[in-house]
């Protein structure tokens, strides 16, 4: 579809280092995960996902692609995910808010796991847009309020698509 999300051309507004390590909230079935690996080869990147099935279809992917760089993690990210404090320089939540309940503390685990000066790279629906979900869409200034209360900076507001805004915060 044109016009929709392209995962590598926002990526590319990150600045990001080929041996950085990030995680990706929400990963699924790894639409960012697979050209977030292709961008960090030296790196290391996290999929974490509460489903199993689209976890299964991105370690297929992976196989094709022959990506090597990605661990798989089954995790409930508003309830925690097995990952050290500090390690990762980047955390995506990219179309994940609208799906959960608790999205201040996802955005909190995010921050956990960020090094100091590490980013967490929001991406999601649009409030008035036709497409995409109906329920649960959040909206840039609620993740602005929640960020502020967490001691996260703002670095960067961006229209990723036609159908989604983008957030860029660091720790």
């Amino acid at each position: 579809m044109e016009g929709f999300l392209n995962p590598e051309k926002v990526l590319n507004q990150l600045g990001l280092e080929k041996d950085m390590t990030a995680a990706d909230f929400g990963s699924g079935s790894g639409g960012w995960v697979i050209p977030l690996a292709k961008i960090l080869e030296e790196g290391k990147v996290f999929a974490i996902d509460v489903l199993e099935e689209p976890l299964s279809s991105l370690q297929a992917k992976m196989r094709l692609e022959k990506i090597s760089n990605v661990e798989i993690i089954l995790a409930d990210v508003e309830t925690g995910v097995d990952i050290f404090d500090g390690t990762c320089g980047l955390v995506l939540m990219t179309n994940l808010l609208f799906q959960i309940e608790d999205k201040k503390r996802a955005l909190e685990e995010g921050k956990r796991i960020l090094k100091p000066g590490g980013k967490i790279l929001v991406v999601d629906w649009k409030k008035d847009v036709s497409l995409g979900p109906k329920e649960g869409r959040v909206q840039p200034e609620e993740v602005k309020e929640m960020a502020k209360d967490l001691q996260l900076k703002i670095e960067k507001e961006f229209e990723a698509s036609p159908y989604h805004w983008a957030l860029i915060l660091v720790k």
